[in-house]
């Protein structure tokens, strides 16, 4: 007897629909068919301890089951369910005429429980799509799948309620999540806050300008001064997600299987800090079984480097393409499959190996050309990449015992979306697939970031007089026009241009000299 149910396949973001045939006939071998790997292969003997604990009785006939299409590679454990359930519909032990209408994923335990799947919002979004009536999937992912609306999703613990199910004698409730609601409801769960850092005002106002431009931002001062506190609260004053961008981050974060524990929606902006120790292919994505790497899980939000040297070079500069693109590709000789990286990239670093070059009051011990080479770590190209610098010098004792309250996130935030929308409006009419500064094109700088001939002037002397790179040249312009966004101007003023000018310490081809 021939049967088929359906399961599905994560390449990707996306999802694709799998038909898992079960053909029982004369004979008394087992194959399995259509390119499973070996997690695929060995559902053979979690099926049949779970059918047989469950107290459903085995065939000893020729079975065959064919995963089509078959020249797809099938991977991982959550093909369990689809096999069991066809298996049981062959040998009769289940009677359904809905076994076409759901599609099936769950990982067994030998006990016949189901254990949590991976990708179960990109497979929801499919199943929809392909037109099926509903999903049948572990209890753990079903808040995750039930943000889809028009497909009943079934959350279930074990293997004998997917056959009550199907033969119609359980009609559970299914599981329907508010996406709107569950979205506005943890838009602005933030665990810190602006207002906590006493002092570094002219760092909270670099970390302002950088959120409202998109722009990517480097911290340099010594061990202690507040690099890492102070990166920790820049998603506190991003803009918030859009829906879209919400349910495009989740289904980044559910194919990785990076889900937090019964939620349905990322709705606030990620934070990812990798440690210095991670792989190229940790950061970028990528493996025998392709993941999302840091990059791509940062996605819509920020992506930490604390102590930038310390990375490998090899893993730094594989970032360079990613930073441009937004986007990275994971090739292989049969497929490639693509996940979005649009991220903000914030690093910090000491200034020298010792920390303490540069220091008001402690003095740097590193030896004669030991500071530029550190630096050195950081290549050109990359360090291109980052619009905005700045020194973080340590707070005084007096500002750290001082009572006044500082300024809030929800205040900055406030600032920083304004400058948003004058920028997506700005770019909407010059018909530019473009949503910040920081994603301006030299081309499109030159055109939008015009300036005055006393602001040439003062960028002109300011290139000689701080022996500025080429390189800084188009960042400042951009910064610039942030500046004057945040301050509700349609020029870039003489002003606007001073402050961004200071945001280029690295630049300054003197720095570590």
């Amino acid at each position: 007897m021939l049967v088929k149910t359906f399961g599905s396949a994560v390449f990707g973001v996306d999802a694709r629909t799998i038909t898992v045939e079960v053909n029982i006939s004369q004979g008394a071998k087992y194959f399995m068919v259509g390119l499973p790997d070996n997690a695929v292969k060995e559902s053979q003997q979690r099926v049949e301890a779970a059918l047989k604990n469950n107290g459903y009785h085995l065939t000893r006939r020729k079975t065959i089951i064919n995963l089509a299409p078959a020249d797809i590679r099938k991977e991982g454990s959550a093909y369990d369910l689809s096999i069991a359930i066809g298996t049981l519909a062959a040998t009769g032990q289940l009677v359904s005429d809905l076994l076409d209408k759901f599609i099936i994923m769950g990982e067994l335990s030998l006990d016949g429980g189901l254990m949590p799947i991976k990708g179960a919002l990109p497979i929801a979004i499919q199943a929809r799509k392909d037109g099926f009536k509903g999903f049948i999937l572990p209890k753990q992912n079903a808040r995750e799948a039930g943000i889809v609306d028009k497909l009943e999703v079934y959350g279930i613990e074990n293997l004998r309620e997917a056959v009550d199910i199907l033969n119609g004698t359980a009609t559970p409730e299914p599981v329907h999540v508010d996406t709107r609601e569950e979205f506005y409801q943890n838009l602005n769960l933030f665990e810190f806050d602006f207002s906590d850092v006493k002092g570094q005002e002219n760092i909270k106002r670099s970390l302002e300008i950088a959120a409202a431009g998109g722009h990517n931002l480097i911290l340099i001062g010594p061990p202690g001064a507040g690099k890492t506190m102070l990166a920790k609260r820049l998603p506190t004053i991003l803009p918030p997600l859009s829906l879209h961008e919400a349910l495009e981050t989740t289904k980044i974060h559910s194919v990785a299987g990076k889900m937090p524990h019964n939620a349905s929606l990322i709705s606030v902006r990620p934070f990812r800090s990798p440690h210095h120790t991670i792989s190229d292919v940790a950061l970028v994505g990528g493996g025998g079984i392709p993941q999302p790497g840091e990059i791509s899980l940062a996605h819509n939000g920020v992506l930490f480097l604390d102590e930038l040297p310390e990375f490998k070079r090899t893993v730094l500069e594989v970032m360079r393409q990613p930073l441009e693109e937004r986007r990275v590709t994971i090739s292989r000789a049969k497929f490639s499959v693509e996940y979005p990286a649009s991220f903000m990239l914030v690093a910090s670093m000491n200034p020298c190996p010792c920390g303490y070059y540069n220091h008001p009051e402690k003095e740097c011990v590193c030896a004669p050309g030991v500071v530029q080479r550190y630096l050195n770590k950081i290549s050109g190209p990359l360090l291109d990449r980052i619009d905005i610098h700045v020194e973080v010098v340590p707070v005084a004792f007096a500002e750290l015992t001082r009572e006044r309250k500082s300024e809030s996130s929800e205040t900055i935030r406030t600032r920083v979306i304004t400058a948003r929308e004058k920028q997506h409006k700005r770019f909407a009419e010059l018909n530019m697939n473009i949503y910040c500064n920081a994603q301006m094109t030299s081309k499109q700088t030159q055109e939008i970031c015009k300036i005055n001939q006393a602001g040439l002037n003062l960028l002109k002397i300011a290139m000689e007089k701080l022996s500025l790179s080429a390189r800084a040249y188009d960042r400042i312009l951009k910064v610039a026009r942030t500046v004057a966004d945040l301050a509700d101007s349609d020029d870039i003023k003489i002003e606007h241009l001073a402050e961004a000018i200071t945001y280029r310490s690295l630049d300054r081809e003197n720095w570590a000299g």
